[in-house]
């Protein structure tokens, strides 16, 4: 199914191109044998021009001997895993490029295949949490390519430097929202209400679930206190009528238009655009989590990371090893890593590599390090109960919009994510 025709070449004319040195390994008559991966809409298009180009204009064997490789580019990150959701014997790709959280479910229902031991050397080039994120049932199901986070970003034309605490950012924002006509203090641009906003959450005391010493959820905690995650919404977010006080809006609508244009001191941003913000003068340098309400401590955001998922259709095509090899020597490596991250600009899972990115890619990284817990199955919700996706943005509105009491909605909110947690989905 994802073998392409070819013309026969004499080997002769294999020389004369010098191609003979990617060939090595393939006969000279042999049809091209080809690795399909499906990626969404931006590492698609990226993993392409990193890739040396599409099947036509690849050198086959650079990364993987007798072998080219065919990305599919879908039309966003639901697209895909819809389609993989859906993907047959006949449709399906050797290698999918998908979130940690799609494991468990993919690999339960038979899309994915155990990647088996990889070699000491390329474990050592990430950290062991990454390994875990991609990890069902003690099975590793693929390698880690970049990592998924956001980071707090902080105008220093607005504020002198970086704030301690929750109520830096508060006070800041009193003390000058009339004089600099400023639209809120701190906003989500990237990742919405929930991904996004989860930092804000656990600034303030809240959680989806406590986590042990050895990274692993404590399932047997609370997942945070109610009545202390209340006292601070009511202390930081709350005016005197029991609405939002205009620091932290309830949706991210406008946001970044705003925080670009100083009228937001402090954003919520996304690893897939810095870009965008540097290029509108914004410094790297700038990127941290956002502050706690102890001063010197930091709420945490979601830091996992995106996988090359190898599937159990690459068997079924005669792939497997080809792209088992691919993983390691493309995705895994540090100069397919590099060559990767020189378009996707994402930070890259791979240590070497990510010593070698530019200012943004490091700022992200160095936030993840700092404050960062993986994006789990609790999260999703089980019979009975809505999902931590769905929970979150609810009580913003509820609470900064609607002005429902502040305590009830914590305590609701805490119910939710507790038999989230407990219930085991």
């Amino acid at each position: 199914m994802f073998r392409s025709k070819k013309r026969v070449i004499g080997a002769a004319l294999v020389v004369a191109l010098g191609l003979s040195g990617s060939l090595t390994s393939a006969p000279a008559f042999a049809e091209d044998k080809v690795i399909t991966v499906w990626a969404d809409e931006t590492r698609g298009p990226n993993l392409i021009r990193a890739l040396g180009g599409d099947v036509a204009q690849q050198k086959e064997g650079q990364w993987v001997a007798g072998y080219k490789v065919k990305v599919v580019s879908y039309s966003n990150f639901d697209a895909l895993k819809t389609a993989i959701d859906n993907a047959t014997e006949k449709t399906g790709p050797d290698i999918v490029v998908g979130a940690n959280d799609w494991v468990p479910t993919l690999a339960k229902n038979g899309t994915l295949a155990p990647v088996g031991t990889l070699p000491a050397s390329v474990r050592s080039n990430f950290s062991p949490g990454n390994f875990t994120d991609l990890t069902y049932g003690g099975k590793l199901y693929g390698v880690p390519l970049d990592i998924n986070n956001v980071a707090m970003l902080y105008n220093d034309k607005l504020v002198t430097s970086a704030p301690r605490s929750f109520a830096d950012m508060v006070n800041y924002y009193n003390a000058n929202k009339t004089s600099k006509k400023l639209k809120a203090g701190l906003c989500i641009a990237g990742g919405s209400m929930n991904w996004g906003a989860y930092s804000v959450f656990t600034a303030l005391g809240g959680g989806a679930y406590a986590m042990n010493a050895n990274g692993t959820p404590n399932t047997k905690a609370d997942p945070f206190n109610a009545a202390t995650f209340a006292a601070n919404v009511k202390q930081y977010l709350l005016a005197p009528n029991g609405k939002g006080n205009g620091f932290f809006p309830a949706t991210d609508a406008g946001c970044k238009d705003n925080f670009l244009a100083g009228k937001v001191p402090f954003a919520v941003i996304g690893n897939w655009e810095w870009r965008s913000y540097q290029d509108k003068g914004f410094k790297m340098s700038n990127l941290m989590p956002v502050p706690g309400v102890a001063a010197g401590t930091y709420g945490t955001a979601f830091g996992s990371v995106s996988g090359a998922l190898l599937t159990t259709f690459a068997a079924k095509n005669g792939n497997a090893a080809g792209a088992k090899t691919l993983l390691t020597r493309f995705f895994a490596s540090r100069d397919g890593a590099v060559a990767y991250q020189r378009f996707e600009q994402r930070p890259p899972a791979q240590k070497a590599a990510a010593a070698l990115s530019n200012a943004g890619a490091k700022g992200f990284s160095r936030t993840a390090g700092l404050a960062s817990v993986p994006q789990l199955v609790y999260l999703n919700g089980v019979t009975g109960s809505p999902s931590y996706w769905d929970a979150l943005p609810a009580f913003w509105n509820n609470v900064l919009v609607d002005g429902k009491n502040v305590s009830t909605e914590s305590t609701k909110l805490f119910k939710i994510m507790k038999k989230n947690l407990t219930a085991k989905p």
